[in-house]
């Protein structure tokens, strides 16, 4: 029965999309609407930046600088502390994606995992400073939102951290082969697009599901934003586009970015579909990160705005 439960799931929205196929089509074209006007032009740009720095070598960078810290700080191993700078660096689902490989190797226990999985696997900064400052209209409010973030997860990091591990040499790894600046920014915008495919791909497949919801339709601006941030964050994140970046909406916009919505959730346990990692932390820890988030970004709010 458990295995029929996701069948039976998808069928009854095979069949409710069937039936209220206008209302699914009417939400896929608003969803569409919204990618082309906010999440593509916001998104693309930042994530080719941002994959074109981490093909020069800058995680390794980070690495070499910081990872003690990190190593102190949340008391992992130095491949916990290079999750957790790749995660920051890289939006969902990079982080689950680096932990995996990482179980698969056998460069962390399970219980390192999971407990890495609660705090690893945030949203990047290409979307943060983009697609949400880019709402908002607002570099303050995406600056705003991406330290927050990173706030939340170093809190969440903090409280779960497991006991001391002793002193560890960084693992010695062969220097990285330069890569062409020409050859590094090809495949860096080559990625930004199936990235911003891909967000705008789930945007558009909750938009019709969503459409097909229509007493959402009568909620109030923020309660609608909040349903749909819960269930897909670009969405959610697009929702907020007419309202000013005052305390609430932007303490909204940061539980989204932290929780990262059932879409989320989903592409991480399919990236952990082939490990003994348990999802139960995960679920947890984006909880968590979202509530930190959301206090962080009112407070900052209060201040800024």
């Amino acid at each position: 029965m458990k295995k029929r439960l996701p069948v039976l799931l998808v069928l009854a929205l095979f069949g409710a999309m069937v039936l209220r196929s206008g209302d699914a089509a009417a939400g896929a074209r608003q969803s569409l609407e919204v990618c082309a006007r906010t999440l593509a032009p916001s998104l693309l740009p930042f994530f080719a930046l941002s994959n074109l720095l981490s093909a020069l070598g800058l995680a390794d960078i980070l690495s070499g600088t910081v990872g003690g810290l990190v190593q102190r700080l949340f008391h992992v191993s130095p491949a916990g502390a290079q999750a957790f700078l790749l995660g920051l660096s890289g939006g969902y689902p990079l982080g689950a994606s680096v932990i995996a490989d990482l179980r698969r190797t056998g460069r962390v226990d399970r219980a390192e995992a999971e407990r890495l999985l609660a705090f690893c696997n945030n949203s990047g900064p290409a979307f943060i400073l983009g697609a949400a400052g880019g709402v908002f209209q607002s570099p303050r409010a995406g600056l705003l939102l991406f330290i927050t973030h990173v706030l939340a997860a170093v809190t969440v990091g903090v409280l779960l951290r497991g006991p001391a591990k002793d002193a560890a040499p960084a693992e010695k790894t062969a220097a990285p082969a330069t890569i062409p600046l020409g050859r590094a920014l090809t495949a860096a915008v080559s990625r930004a697009v199936t990235s911003t495919m891909t967000v705008c791909g789930y945007v558009v497949l909750f938009g019709a599901l969503l459409g097909i919801l229509t007493p959402l339709l009568s909620l109030p601006p923020l309660l609608r934003s909040a349903v749909t941030g819960f269930l897909e964050l670009g969405g959610g994140i697009s929702s907020l586009a007419d309202m000013a970046p005052g305390p609430v909406p932007l303490a909204l916009a940061a539980f989204m970015l932290g929780w990262g919505g059932v879409s989320v959730q989903l592409q991480t346990m399919g990236v952990l579909a082939d490990t003994d990692i348990s999802c139960a932390r995960h679920l947890a820890g984006r909880a968590l990160c979202g509530l930190f988030a959301a206090v962080f970004t009112f407070l900052g709010a209060l201040i800024l705005f």
